[in-house]
């Protein structure tokens, strides 16, 4: 049976997340995208991660979920020389690579006329995220937030008002974004 993020970077984010109280992982993509946040140097208590892979999993998610301006006739799609990238149609045309396909060539980066699919975010590696579900317990935060050196990771209970540019990505995620809105072009 898959975990929650397997199904994430499978294509099955849920699209209408639920409320809870439950502590979610919040990322602030305007800071790791800023000259604030010059390298990321986050490390990932993930087994077999270090050097913040897992981190990179999430940021991806969140780019093509909420900068990504899901075009209609997709440039980054058609440029994948091996079918790595699809445009889910069913899921309001969020992007989804199949990192088992992806050769890292990054051609759909360089296809994005939006420059919306970061370079970095098409790694070779495939990387998860398992938002460290199964090791908080008694133990304090993640290792990916205590070793963010900018601030741009916490911890947010589920059910917290969001501020404007703000954003419940899935079940267990919150990002904070400045993002493009198609209905406000």
């Amino acid at each position: 049976m898959k975990t929650s993020a397997q199904q994430l970077h499978h294509g099955q984010l849920n699209t209408a997340p639920q409320l809870g109280s439950d502590e979610r992982l919040f990322i602030d993509l305007d800071i790791c995208s800023s000259h604030q946040c010059p390298e990321c140097t986050i490390q990932c208590s993930y087994f077999g991660h270090n050097n913040n892979n897992g981190i990179h999993s999430v940021a991806e998610l969140a780019t093509y979920a909420l900068v990504c301006r899901r075009c209609e006739d997709p440039h980054c799609v058609k440029a994948c020389p091996v079918n790595a990238l699809e445009q889910q149609k069913d899921k309001g045309s969020l992007l989804t690579r199949h990192n088992m396909l992806c050769v890292s060539c990054q051609s759909c980066s360089h296809a994005c006329p939006y420059g919306t699919i970061y370079p970095e975010h098409v790694p070779l590696l495939i990387h998860n995220c398992d938002f460290c579900m199964d090791r908080r317990g008694d133990r304090d935060e993640p290792l990916c937030i205590k070793t963010c050196p900018y601030g741009a990771l916490r911890l947010m209970p589920g059910d917290s008002e969001l501020d404007e540019n703000t954003f419940r990505v899935g079940d267990h995620l919150i990002v904070h974004s400045t993002h493009w809105e198609q209905d406000k072009a």
